[in-house]
């Protein structure tokens, strides 16, 4: 399966963007999705994670109350929706598909990668 991330972009602080992964090639409708993010100099980390039916959703700490994670399986699109945007979710997001039906904070626990979309946010 290819993953295509979309959707990044520069907006100020407080503000919203709303990323989309797509698949192709086969769809990740029975796989968990991720979101993860690499800031300049950082390790990647993890953002988001949603299971195979959307009904087990969870965040990190630093994008709880903040950013919404979605799915539309019959799109085969997993939607990452960004509020209250500040300048350290400055990173490229990468969406991935998990190795199960369940979504991991471990990165190890994916097995298709995105190629990564850029958000840029100012203050």
């Amino acid at each position: 399966v290819q993953l295509q991330a979309s959707g990044g972009g520069s907006v100020q602080a407080g503000g919203s963007l709303r990323l989309s992964c797509a698949a192709s090639g086969r769809t990740f409708n029975n796989n968990g999705v991720g979101w993860f993010r690499q800031a300049p100099g950082k390790e990647r980390e993890f953002v988001a994670g949603i299971n195979w039916r959307g009904g087990d959703i969870f965040y990190s700490d630093s994008v709880k109350g903040r950013f919404s994670i979605s799915r539309d399986n019959a799109k085969n699109l997993v939607n990452l929706q960004m509020n209250g945007l500040k300048p350290e979710d400055t990173a490229v997001y990468y969406c991935a598909s998990a190795l199960s039906s369940v979504a991991s904070r471990n990165p190890d626990r994916y097995r298709y990668w995105g190629q990564g979309t850029l958000v840029t946010v100012s203050s």
